[in-house]
């Protein structure tokens, strides 16, 4: 927990990042929590400390600049899940499989993967999957909303690496400017989510990018964009 909230941290003061893909490895997304090692801290401080470690990094994660892809290749469990919802956009190998686990070992969502889940899919969608706790397969989750892509089995991260490249072509700026105003509906009023969107299309407008995109697009050529 805290080499991924470290490792978080190094994104955000990473000036030139365009995206940020979040993956698992050998052939796993995140399967979840430690439990032998979870168990051997029975109290309750325990589970404080590690939801303010995890749930900080994961608050960090979803307030990057850029945007962020979840690929997921075999299975997402507990923890997992909650890490994947923390992403902008999740791209699911035809052969994942995700559960939300955490009901089977009596406890709820930890790191914000209640509300973030509910956000996603909708209340009663939401208490289905939590409270079953069912394994989902990537047809089930594209469904649900739970999944934006599914790519071949086993070319979870290569479909990811493809989505990142094809936002790391466009203006870098207009990208940033377009995660501003979607967190700004989803988390503020309709009123100051709106007087942000103006503003920062007022922004991108002035801006050299802008001007060069109309330049290249009158002249037939591709863009050089500055992204300042």
């Amino acid at each position: 927990m805290a080499a991924f909230a470290q490792a978080i941290e190094q994104a955000a003061a990473f000036p030139a990042l365009r995206a940020l893909i979040v993956t698992g490895a050998g052939g796993t997304f995140i399967s979840g929590g430690d439990l032998a090692d979870l168990h051997n801290n029975p109290s309750e401080d325990a589970p404080h400390r590690q939801n303010a470690l995890m749930g900080g990094a994961l608050a960090a994660l979803e307030a990057l600049p850029v945007p962020t892809i979840a690929a997921i290749d075999g299975a997402a469990r507990g923890g997992g899940c909650e890490v994947m919802l923390a992403c902008d956009l999740r791209v699911l190998a035809a052969d994942a499989t995700m559960g939300f686990f955490q009901i089977r070992m009596a406890v709820t969502p930890g790191w914000d993967g209640a509300g973030r889940l509910l956000r996603l899919v909708g209340y009663a969608r939401a208490m289905d999957v939590l409270t079953t706790g069912r394994v989902m397969d990537a047809e089930e989750a594209l469904r649900l909303g739970l999944a934006d892509r599914i790519a071949p089995p086993g070319e979870a991260l290569q479909a990811a690496l493809a989505v990142a490249e094809a936002i790391a072509a466009m203006p870098p700026l207009a990208v940033r400017g377009v995660k501003t105003v979607l967190r700004a509906h989803l988390e503020r009023s309709p009123a100051d989510a709106l007087g942000e969107e103006r503003a920062i299309f007022a922004q991108l407008w002035a801006n050299e990018d802008h001007a060069e995109a109309v330049r290249a697009f009158l002249a037939k050529r591709p863009p050089q964009f500055a992204g300042k």
